[in-house]
């Protein structure tokens, strides 16, 4: 398996210390990569509303609030941050389609085998791809989010990795994983 250096630095990614004093530093919202406005015919093409969705670290995006906006009825958000997760749930405590949990995506047994249909992940692979031990990180998050789906169930990568280096982690035997790669030009301001 490969690790992605292409956009990795010295911070590693896959630990809660890291992410809890970012999200004290600097507050506020922030949508990784694309906001669901452009994300939107996607999962919505793949993700049908009245699906029980799983939005693998979701730190402090508006995703999740503008899918509830657009339809979506019952969306947990995980993270590995507590500082995230205690400043969403109190953002979102009055929006009963909204949960969130503080956990690592590596480990979620507190959740039954498929219990989503969609799992969505908007970055999460890519800061385990940069961290420490990627490949075994990026495994376990991987037969995380494969023991969770529902038979036919869609997991929804949206990432900045190269294909070549984040293929191999996808199309193993064991997840038995229809790969449909899209890619998507991103807007320059």
């Amino acid at each position: 398996m490969f690790k992605d250096v292409s956009s990795c630095n010295t911070y590693n990614y896959g630990d809660a210390l890291y992410w809890d004093a970012r999200y004290v530093e600097e507050g506020g919202s922030f949508d990784w990569y694309q906001r669901y406005s452009s994300l939107r015919p996607f999962v919505r093409n793949y993700i049908p509303t009245s699906s029980r969705v799983l939005m693998v670290g979701c730190g402090n995006a508006v995703m999740s609030e503008d899918m509830v906006a657009d339809g979506y009825e019952d969306i947990m958000n995980v993270d590995i941050s507590s500082v995230a997760i205690d400043m969403m749930k109190r953002k979102y405590e009055h929006i009963p389609q909204l949960k969130y949990m503080q956990m690592d995506v590596r480990d979620m047994s507190v959740f039954p085998d498929e219990s989503f249909e969609g799992v969505i992940d908007k970055g999460t692979l890519d800061s385990l791809m940069c961290g420490n031990d990627a490949p075994i990180s990026a495994a376990q998050m991987l037969g995380e989010v494969s023991r969770l789906l529902k038979p036919g169930g869609i997991y929804l990568l949206i990432t900045y990795g190269d294909p070549t280096v984040r293929m191999p982690h996808l199309i193993r035997p064991v997840y038995n994983w229809k790969v449909n790669l899209y890619i998507i030009q991103t807007m320059m301001l």
